[in-house]
This record gives C-alpha cells, structure tokens and sequence, in this order.
C-alpha cells in the first residue's frame, strides 16, 4: 500500500461529508433505476424447461413452490467440468443462506447449471452450501438465456451476450441472473437478466472489499478475479 494522506479529524470529517452528499446521490439514483427496473414489461414463456431437482424432475413453473417469484442464478458448471466456477463460487458465498429471506418476501431462488445433478450436489456439498440448485442439462434454458455456448448452442442465437454480441465464446457457460414472476393464472414470465458487471451489486464480498482503502487491489489487465478461489483452498 502506497504511503496514505493524512489529515487532522476535522479536515478528514469535512472529506467525509463532501463524500456522504455524492453517496447520498448515488442513492437516490439507484433507488430511480430500481424503480425503473421493477417498471420493465414482462415476456411471457411459452416454453416448458424440465429440470433436475433434488426432489426428481420439475418446471420452471415449480421452482417457484409457493411464491409469484423467482430469481435464478445462471452458475457456471458445465457437463464436462470437474467443479462448479470460482468466480460464481464467490457469488454463491453471498447468496448461500439468503433463501429464508427471499421467502419472506415472496421470492423463490434456485441456481442453474447445466453440469449433470449428481455432480452438483457433489459440489455443492464440498462447499457447505444448502441453496437449490437445479441441473439444466440439455433442457435449452442456459441457450435461451444466452448463458450457454456449448456445441449443441442453436445458430441463430450467435454469441449474444450481456445484450451484445461477443466476437467468440470464452466459455461454454457464462454467469448471469434471470428473473422470473408468476401471475394468478399460473403463466410463467421473464422480467429481468442482468449480466457481467451487472453482477456486482449482488456480491456482500466486494461491497466489504470496496470499502477498504485499498479497494479490490485487482489487475487492470488480464483476469481481474485470477485471485480468487474456491472458499476452502485459500
């Protein structure tokens, strides 16, 4: 760490107050765009998505249970990996536990990844983790969300990403969030997907590690998160 500056109390105090008015606007500019975001149409799904569950096989309709919503997170864990991504093993740190929460207000969450069940629950178990996580495996659901890249990828949804076009696939799976709502016919519909970046807002970890003088300490070239692991190799 580079030699800090340094100020009496009341210089600092009056930084720290110049500083509270901007996080004051960011706020209240988040809470517009959060607003803006709940304002968004929603598309209705046709399509039936059969998934591997714990409790056997199930729709996208019966991951809800008994909420009119569903928030799902596109983890990266394809077929032929060995372990689920670190980089979405992060995100599942600060989700792990929130589901008691998500209930109360109405919200069911899974996990998707299209890696076999088995090898989910496998992994999952290694990582002390007790969210649902379901297994998309040859159903569509990550191709149609654009968080899949595999071989089996239809051609004409390209390399559509994070509502670009990326010029090739890095991965076979990509992370992302989907959200879901029911109405009171039972009709399933998407409203919302956020990608990259976007992300970031759902990490606990990285809000901490924001807050610290050093900040997230990350490369601006190359992989920014090349540092993390998985919670038990560190």
């Amino acid at each position: 760490m580079s030699h800090p500056v340094t100020a009496t109390r009341e210089e600092w105090l009056k930084a720290r107050l110049d500083l509270l008015q901007r996080e004051k606007e960011h706020t209240r500019l988040k809470d517009e765009i959060t607003r803006a975001r709940q304002a968004l149409p929603w598309i209705r799904l046709d399509k039936t998505y059969v998934f591997e569950t714990e409790s056997g096989h199930q729709t996208l309709s019966d991951l809800f249970g008994p909420h009119s919503q569903l928030i799902t997170y596109h983890f990266m864990f394809g077929p032929a990996w060995e372990e689920g991504c670190k980089s979405c093993s992060f995100w599942a740190d600060s989700y792990e536990g929130l589901s008691a929460h998500f209930a109360a207000r109405d919200i069911a969450f899974s996990a998707v990844s299209s890696a076999p069940l088995a090898r989910l629950l496998e992994f999952k178990s290694r990582m002390g983790w007790t969210f649902n996580w379901v297994s998309s495996f040859q159903n569509g659901f990550n191709h149609d969300f654009d968080v899949g890249f595999d071989k089996t990828r239809p051609a004409d949804r390209g390399t559509a990403y994070n509502f670009g076009i990326m010029p090739e696939a890095f991965m076979d799976e990509m992370h992302g969030t989907s959200v879901f709502a029911k109405d009171e016919k039972g009709a399933v519909y998407h409203t919302y997907s956020m990608y990259g970046r976007g992300l970031d807002a759902t990490n606990a970890a990285y809000a901490y590690i924001d807050l610290t003088p050093k900040g997230r300490d990350e490369p601006a070239e190359g992989n920014p998160m090349a540092w993390v692991r998985h919670h038990d190799r560190y």
